[in-house]
C-alpha cells in the first residue's frame, strides 16, 4: 500500500474500514520513520530535547528483524513526583511498514492502561481515535523538529548554546 499526498484530508475522516485504518498505520510509519531514521542504531532510551518545547522520550522496548517496540512520552513533574503522559507504547512492523498504538499510557491514579490492544478487542473506529492521535503529535513532534538521530541532538545542543549565548552577550574569541 503506497501513500502518495494523502496528508490534506485524510485524516480528518472518521475510520469505517480496515483500509483506511491501514493508511493511518502506514502514515505512522512514515512519520516515525523521520522521527528516528536509524532506529535499528538507537540506544535503549534516548531523549529528544528542542529548544522551547518538551523533552520528548524515547524508550525501546524490544527489537526484533521484523518489528520494534517502543514507548514514547513527555515527563511531567508536579507535587506527587513524575509522571509520563501521554505514554503511547507502539510497534513498528518493518516488512509492512506499518506502525500502530499497542496501549496508551496509565491516568494518574489508575493501575490499568486506559487503551491496550492486547487485553482488549477495539472497534475500528477507536483503533483509529488512539492512532489518529500518534499521528497528529508525531507531526507536531517534527514540526517542532524533534528527531532521534545521531548528530540530530548535537545540532539541538549547539542550537541552544547559540542562542543562549547570543541571549546573554557571550562571543567566542576569535
Amino acid at each position: 500500500m503506497l501513500v502518495t499526498n494523502k496528508q490534506s484530508g485524510f485524516v480528518r475522516k472518521k475510520a469505517r474500514d480496515l483500509p483506511r485504518l491501514m493508511e493511518l498505520y502506514e502514515l505512522n510509519y512514515l512519520l516515525l520513520r523521520r522521527l528516528m531514521p536509524e532506529e535499528q542504531s538507537l540506544p535503549d532510551h534516548v531523549i529528544s530535547r528542542v529548544q522551547n518545547a518538551l523533552d520528548l522520550h524515547l524508550r525501546l522496548v524490544e527489537r526484533s528483524p521484523y518489528t520494534t517496540t517502543f514507548r514514547l512520552t513527555y515527563i511531567f513533574h508536579d507535587d506527587q513526583g513524575e509522571f509520563p503522559a501521554p505514554e503511547l507504547l507502539c510497534r513498528t512492523y518493518h516488512d509492512a511498514r506499518l506502525a500502530e498504538v499497542i496501549s496508551r499510557g496509565r491516568r494518574r491514579g489508575k493501575r490499568s492502561a486506559e487503551y491496550d490492544r492486547f487485553r482488549h478487542s477495539y472497534s475500528i473506529e477507536k483503533k483509529w481515535e488512539v492512532n489518529r492521535f500518534l499521528y497528529k503529535w508525531l507531526s507536531y513532534s517534527l514540526r517542532q523538529q524533534h528527531g532521534f538521530a545521531p548528530g540530530h541532538r548535537q545540532l539541538a545542543e549547539a542550537e541552544i548554546a547559540v542562542t543562549n549565548d547570543s541571549l546573554t552577550g557571550k562571543t567566542k574569541p576569535k
